[in-house]
């Protein structure tokens, strides 16, 4: 008889699997739900659901650690609301169902909860919504609290690297906007960190932490270092005086002993 997983991924897509991956070379037997289960890399186990049409067949679980990371298309408050609230939801309830109750579990959410204004954010700056899909995620982190009051939700900057090509297609296409606004990422490798040192510290987590690196950076600084691997002309040049939109902080998970491995978009992109 197979041992049985203990622990869930309600969502294996990129960073799912990274998350999955890292936990399996740790000892962990580990499950994924996806449409399909196919495209889930083992040793995770694939588990097929549309979370967004009906509640998943969860195979038997002796569920210790339990991770919500979705993913929506297109972005659309609907999208959102069936994938991160309702698909969540179906999710929680198949575990439910079967007695599970895990030890630790966290919900990947995003900055985006956070108005764009130009201050410092931090986890006690309170969530300030400016559309219908950030509305989304941040009801998804108030139902995954009442279902879990003892999760920890983690909202990610933007993430990047491999498979994430944006900015330097448009640094390539000449065709950067906005080169004073003040930008916030976090490379994919260091965000599935993130959330498995959150899982497995032994200290208990904080209920919310902000993941992303350790430098908010001007849009026109980081065209120029893209423009300098690619090989191309860089933007003009900025004044960092003249930067506006919010800049947030990783004291927190820096502070629980988390540490990136690109702690800037310089070590990030370079690599």
């Amino acid at each position: 008889m197979e041992p049985r997983p203990d622990t869930l991924l309600v969502g294996c897509g990129r960073l799912g699997a990274d998350v999955g991956l890292r936990l399996a070379a740790l000892g962990h037997r580990v499950a994924g739900i996806r449409r399909n289960a196919d495209l889930v890399p083992a040793p995770i186990v694939g588990v097929a659901a549309d979370l967004a049409q009906g509640t998943p067949d969860l195979p038997p679980l002796d569920l210790a650690q339990l991770v919500v990371v979705l993913t929506a298309r297109p972005r659309t408050e609907e999208a959102y609301r069936a994938t991160y609230v309702d698909g969540m939801l179906r999710a929680l309830d198949a575990v439910e169902a079967q007695g599970a109750l895990p030890r630790r579990a966290v919900l990947v959410s995003s900055t985006g909860v956070h108005a764009d204004a130009d201050e410092v954010v931090t986890e006690d700056t309170p969530p300030d919504p400016g559309d219908g899909p950030s509305r989304m995620l941040l009801e998804a982190e108030r139902r995954f609290a009442e279902r879990l009051p003892t999760g920890t939700v983690l909202r990610l900057s933007g993430l990047y690297g491999p498979g994430r090509a944006r900015m330097a297609d448009q640094v390539l296409a000449g065709e950067v906007g906005d080169l004073h606004r003040w930008t916030n990422r976090i490379h994919r490798h260091d965000a599935a960190t993130a959330v498995v040192h959150l899982l497995t510290r032994v200290d208990d987590p904080a209920p919310v932490y902000l993941g992303t690196d350790d430098e908010p950076a001007l849009r026109g600084d980081v065209a120029a270092h893209l423009a300098g691997l690619l090989g191309v002309d860089p933007p003009a040049a900025v004044d960092p005086a003249r930067g506006h939109g919010k800049r947030i902080s990783n004291a927190r998970l820096r502070a629980a002993g988390w540490i990136p491995r690109y702690p800037t978009f310089r070590e990030g992109y370079t690599a």
